[in-house]
């Protein structure tokens, strides 16, 4: 195993240690972590351009341009000399085997040749799915049979359309008649137009039988194709369940007491189920594991994105992230067993000592100033909320009382009904989207255009809960109107208007590089962490739920 400790080219004379290594889900690097980035990040710089992946970064490179995930773990040898690991997230270059980058977390048993013949399979089905699908026969045999079916129905709605007037026409003519018919001549009449509907629905599947039938070569041909790709598709998955499988019992991981997991008993020990995908490919694990294995003790740990960002996550070039929770969160656990780990910050409670003002309040209503790091609603880890608080002090209200939310970090304007039919008619207003809400914000760097509407639907990152990506196929949509109100200091103070009501709808909307492409001052999610979040709900109109008048309140905000 070629040796992959790095020794620290700058000057670290003089700077402490951590005395406890890094959280790896909310850190702010350690200044060891910082320079070990900064050298890798020179060394990257100078030797990208011999690599094959498309950072983005390189006019007219050939590949799809997407940025990389890359990490150092500050180390301690046995001779008590400090220097640093290098990893990336996944592979490189086609390979996770890259001079002066730690190896993949697998066992030595693990064949690589093995593992690329896999791969390559796997890729030489998807390169067949894709040539058939994209086949240009088959395209126009979709084309004809889709306009095909598109003229049955027609067709058929049209037939089907003359039935129902039919019908109405008999069911007129009874009406009209029925008053001069006997019992017995009003018993023959309905049996016969019982008859002649029997008759038409006869008659509709046999037309429709008829008109399939025309078809039926053209639908033959196509099943035949896609019974084909059918076949390729299910080989594939079915290799890569298999690909996936051998992978895993290879990935057998350390801790520094010398303790080995396997990724799979991991995750069933936890009760969540078969690991994603590419689990224990991401930089952190590869660090520790080569330390562990290496008897290298773990300093300080930090990740960062190099590159352009991804399509869906915010990611910004150099900007430093937590490790991935889905993948990561499980087997750290295991990992960092033994080690004096950084306490979890979310599991301290930053509203400790805050106060809830109440700007407004009647019979039916409050209206409350959140601060910011203040939970709306109780948390996984925290039940000290607005809600729990407002619960105390209003033991009498019913209904859920809050009728809208703020994110922990965001401070504003939060609406309080006190009783459950005032919640239901605010909430209508919320639903119809009558109310009309205003917040501020302060963006890192100069936004170019001065007013707009941003349009990005959102879901949650499965993989790092509870962030949000964008995602064009099963987001919900996202729409967020803006007008820049200054330029001070090199950043930009906005108005956001939001039409949708997302989870971190105005946080990704700035952030992304189809928004804005400027995070918000102190996001720690999408931007770089700060003493807050520079986001305030500054305004809100709707109509009193009992006096029907629209009512509003401001609440300026502190930045």
């Amino acid at each position: 195993m070629a040796d992959c400790f790095i020794s620290f080219k700058n000057q670290i004379d003089g700077i402490a240690l951590p005395q406890r290594f890094t959280f790896p889900f909310l850190y702010e690097p350690h200044p060891l972590a910082r320079i070990a980035s900064e050298e890798l990040q020179a060394y990257i710089e100078d030797h990208q351009k011999s690599w094959s992946h498309n950072f983005g970064l390189e006019k007219d490179k050939d590949g799809e341009a997407l940025g990389k995930m890359f990490g150092v773990l500050v180390v301690r040898n046995d001779s008590r000399k400090l220097g640093y690991l290098a990893s990336f997230s996944g592979m490189l270059n086609g390979t996770m085997d890259v001079d002066r980058f730690v190896p993949a977390a697998y066992d030595d048993s693990f064949d690589v040749a093995y593992f690329h013949e896999q791969f390559d399979h796997f890729n030489s089905l998807s390169q067949q799915i894709d040539v058939q699908s994209n086949n240009p026969a088959f395209l126009k045999l979709q084309s004809e049979l889709k306009e095909q079916q598109a003229r049955i129905n027609k067709l058929l709605n049209a037939q089907s359309t003359k039935h129902q007037f039919h019908r109405k026409k008999r069911k007129s003519y009874r009406n009209s008649i029925k008053p001069e018919l006997t019992t017995q001549e009003w018993e023959a009449l309905l049996s016969q137009h019982h008859q002649l509907q029997l008759n038409e629905k006869f008659l509709l599947r046999e037309y429709e039988i008829y008109l399939c039938d025309k078809i039926a070569p053209l639908q033959e041909e196509f099943d035949k194709i896609k019974d084909a790709m059918q076949r390729l598709q299910d080989q594939r998955k079915q290799l890569s369940l298999a690909h996936q499988d051998w992978i895993f019992s290879h990935y057998n991981l350390l801790n520094i007491n010398g303790d080995t997991k396997n990724v799979v008993a991991i995750f069933e020990e936890k009760q969540l189920g078969v690991p994603p995908s590419s689990t224990g490919d991401c930089a952190a694990p590869k660090l520790l594991q080569y330390a562990f294995k290496n008897g290298l003790t773990p300093i300080a740990l930090a990740e960062f994105w190099w590159g352009k960002s991804s399509p869906s996550k915010v990611r910004k070039h150099k900007q430093f992230y937590p490790a991935c929770r889905s993948k990561c969160e499980p087997i750290l656990d295991h990992m960092l067993t033994g080690i004096n780990v950084d306490p979890n910050p979310m599991l301290i409670n930053p509203a400790t000592g805050k106060r809830l003002d109440i700007i407004y309040e009647d019979d039916a209503i409050a209206i409350i100033d959140k601060p910011h790091d203040f939970l709306s609603v109780p948390g996984k880890n925290l039940k000290d909320s607005v809600l729990t608080r407002m619960q105390s002090r209003y033991p009498d209200a019913t209904g859920p009382l809050l009728v809208h939310r703020l994110d922990m970090a965001t401070s504003g304007i939060l609406v309080m009904a006190k009783t459950k039919k005032d919640h239901q008619r605010i909430q209508e207003q919320f639903i119809h989207r009558t109310i009309h809400k205003k917040y501020i914000a302060l963006l890192e760097g100069d936004v170019s255009n001065k007013e707009g509407i941003i349009e990005l639907p959102l879901r949650v990152d499965l993989d790092n809960r509870p962030a949000q990506l964008v995602c064009y196929e099963n987001g919900k949509p996202a729409i967020t109107k803006y007008q820049v109100l200054e330029l001070k200091n090199g950043k930009t103070r906005v108005e956001f208007i939001p039409i949708t009501g997302r989870t971190h709808q105005l946080r990704v909307h700035a952030a992304h590089p189809k928004g804005l492409n400027a995070s918000i001052v102190g996001d720690d999610l999408y931007g770089t962490a700060s003493d807050r979040l520079h986001l305030h709900a500054v305004y809100i109109k709707f109509k009193h739920p009992r006096s029907g008048k629209l009512i509003s309140f401001e609440i300026a905000p502190s930045f």
